[in-house]
């Protein structure tokens, strides 16, 4: 066999299911063949996103897979694989790459050494009897440690010689985690028994670690209040009494208020990393944390109690410490509970002005407070885009199981949201699967809402058109926006969907949201993409403190 050949066999044994593209490539005919499914893109950045997307949901027990063309596809593929790296998604990268006598002849590309800084391992098959054996260690590095992309370059001419078949040896590696230190987990549980007003803070460890139940019950033991990260929304029920809800750049008050007054902040599957998407840890916090990544700790705050491995052997262990140094747990603090749903109301009151607005041009909270309304929380997965939209729907969508939203921060490419609803809807067919974005993320890839058509990927798409870059502050750039208008834009979105195939409507009115979104779940239920169009005002308050 040659060396595309034993790349795709072994990406079938390790339960590949499809490839994401944008041809070509060798490697794509030798998928074909091993009935892999090739997903043909407009451009390199959505098709990344989308087996990003597929990781996440799948909280990479199935590996999204991503193929590019040698020199340009690869070169264009830089900024998603960016944002999956910045977000440590587990995601493999196959660039086809130079023949070997070609590497280092100006002006070849060189994905090896161009990506190292944005993969966890980035290397070149530089001979065909490594292929084995490098697959072998990707997909380790893919399953263990912290997660982010790997990537494995294929020279012209090692994609087509000859691999013996007795060298052909391959086996998938099994996942290996590790339990913590038995003696930082009592270290830990002692700090914990003894904090008077301990805050958890869960990150996306939680989601990969599948450690929900665990998560739960360390809270209910403690009585402490659970903030998530964006990134680690719906690893925590948001229906729970113990629930603040997610901290991103926009929050809850009762986020914002039960950190100020935390005595002790114990951060789970998180890397603490001070970003202007997670909410500020004041200091003068006893920090603990539980993480897979030794880069983590202490990284940007002093931690004095950590431990290291799998969100969930770690958390199982740490309960068990608890119940042996505590005899039982603390009782229910109905006071507590109370006054985190007295905040909650609050807040929401302060908020339905606008959640409940009759305004036209239409309100964008009021889209995304009938939109939740409208869906079945428990059978949706919804991802918001970078900039306003973010802000308008993750402090306020409430978040009922683990992967039913998809936050995101850090690189915040535009378009990231399109590629990822994509993903999820193929790791969960049978759940609604949404991204709402702005005008401005829908004019950057909005062209593969003909990949979600062609490929028979029904999501639904919401865009919210106020014809303004509304994120940005007019202070920063007083002088551009008066004398070139520089915040405006416009396009007629839904009529280019429905050029591409999709089904689409533009709503302008509040009493027309529902029924609109009614028959867009309609249509993804036969089966077809979805994009909405809603006409809204320029809103530039966000739930900020």
């Amino acid at each position: 066999m040659d060396g595309v050949t034993a790349i795709a066999n072994i990406l079938r044994m390790e339960g590949v299911e499809f490839i994401g593209c944008v041809p070509y490539q060798p490697l794509l005919e030798a998928a074909a063949i091993a009935g892999i499914r090739p997903i043909v893109f407009r451009q390199e950045g959505t098709g990344i996103h989308m087996v990003d997307g597929y990781s996440r949901v799948t909280n990479g027990k199935k590996m999204g897979v991503f193929m590019m063309q040698n020199g340009p596809g690869a070169e264009n593929g830089f900024g998603g694989v960016a944002q999956a790296f910045s977000e440590s998604v587990p995601i493999l990268l196959l660039p086809a790459g130079m023949a070997r006598e070609k590497r280092g002849v100006h002006p070849n590309f060189y994905p090896t050494r161009s990506y190292e800084t944005i993969t966890k391992w980035s290397e070149e098959m530089n001979i065909v009897e490594r292929i084995p054996d490098l697959m072998r260690r990707a997909f380790t590095k893919l399953r263990t440690g912290r997660p982010g992309p790997v990537l494995l370059e294929i020279p012209a001419d090692v994609a087509t010689a000859e691999l013996p078949e007795e060298l052909f040896n391959y086996e998938p590696p099994r996942v290996v985690l590790q339990q913590a230190d038995p003696a930082d987990v009592s270290r830990t549980a002692k700090v914990l028994l003894a904090a008077d007003r301990p805050l958890i803070q869960a990150g996306q460890g939680v989601l990969y670690a599948e450690a929900t139940p665990e998560l739960i019950e360390i809270a209910e033991f403690l009585q402490a209040p659970v903030m998530t990260t964006l990134s680690g929304k719906s690893g925590f029920p948001e229906t729970h009494p113990l629930s603040l809800g997610s901290g991103g750049p926009s929050t809850t008050a009762q986020a914002n208020k039960y950190l100020k007054e935390s005595d002790l902040v114990f951060g789970v599957g998180c890397s603490f990393t001070k970003t202007n998407f997670a909410q500020a840890i004041p200091q003068g916090k006893t920090m603990v944390h539980l993480t897979n990544d030794e880069d983590a700790i202490g990284r940007e705050f002093k931690t004095e109690y950590a431990m290291l491995g799998d969100a969930k052997l770690v958390l199982r262990q740490l309960l068990d410490e608890l119940k042996i140094q505590a005899g039982s747990a603390r009782s229910k603090n109905q006071v507590l509970q109370d006054d985190i749903k007295l905040v909650k109301e609050a807040w929401l009151a302060q908020w339905m002005p606008k959640l409940t607005s009759e305004d036209v041009p239409m309100n964008p909270y009021r889209v995304v407070w009938d939109l939740m309304h409208t869906v079945d929380l428990d059978n949706t997965i919804i991802t918001h885009e970078s900039g306003s939209a973010r802000e308008y729907l993750s402090p306020f969508w409430e978040a009922r199981g683990p992967r039913s939203f998809i936050g995101w921060g850090k690189s915040t490419q535009l378009g990231y949201s399109l590629g990822l609803a994509m993903g999820a809807k193929l790791a969960e067919p049978d759940k609604l699967c949404i991204n709402v974005m702005g005008d401005l993320a829908f004019s950057t890839v909005g062209l593969d809402v003909e990949t979600a058509v062609r490929c028979n990927i029904p999501t639904m798409t919401i865009v919210i058109n106020n014809a303004f870059m509304s994120i940005y502050d007019d202070s920063r750039f007083p002088v551009a926006i008066e004398k070139y208008n520089i915040k405006s834009l416009s396009g007629e979105f839904s009529e280019v969907a429905q050029a591409m195939g999709a089904y689409t409507e533009k709503i302008t009115a509040p009493a027309d949201i529902i029924p609109a979104i009614k028959r867009g779940i309609a249509e993804t239920e036969a089966g077809n993409a979805v994009v909405l169009e809603f006409i809204t005002k320029d809103e530039g308050e966000y739930s900020k403190f």
